[in-house]
């Protein structure tokens, strides 16, 4: 399996499994950014399900896009790139961005997600929640 195939296996057949329920990934819809032109999140973890402290999201970048220069005043965020490349400016300093590149974003520190020509594919982690 290759790492788009593995990303897409998350977004088409995942699973949140709980004592309660079972979220079936595929069913979630994916959401525009409301500022960066070319950026999907899919919420497959929200604050709903842990009680405000974290949520995980699939996020998806065209070609060639971005998610511009930006500041989480009250979330750490991480980023695991699954698939695709770009770089991420984490607070003034340029990472390239592959497949198994793991990063952390402080709070209150500017950060920015370029991608190249495949695109980028990646987790992103909010603590506490984003959504």
């Amino acid at each position: 399996m290759n790492s788009q195939e593995l990303f897409e296996q998350f977004n088409v057949s995942g699973q949140l499994r709980l004592p309660t329920e079972t979220i079936q990934f595929g069913e979630l819809p994916w959401n525009k950014h409301p500022e960066f032109d070319g950026v999907e999140l899919k919420h497959i973890v929200t604050s709903q399900q842990t009680s405000g402290q974290f949520s995980y999201h699939l996020v998806r970048i065209a070609p060639n896009k971005a998610i511009g220069n930006h500041i989480h005043q009250t979330q750490l965020e991480t980023h695991e790139v699954i698939a695709g490349s770009g770089t991420c400016v984490n607070n003034g300093t340029e990472l390239a961005y592959e497949p198994g590149t793991i990063t952390i974003l402080p709070i209150g520190l500017p950060h920015e997600v370029k991608a190249g020509a495949d695109g980028l594919y990646l987790f992103a982690k909010f603590i506490p929640a984003l959504v």
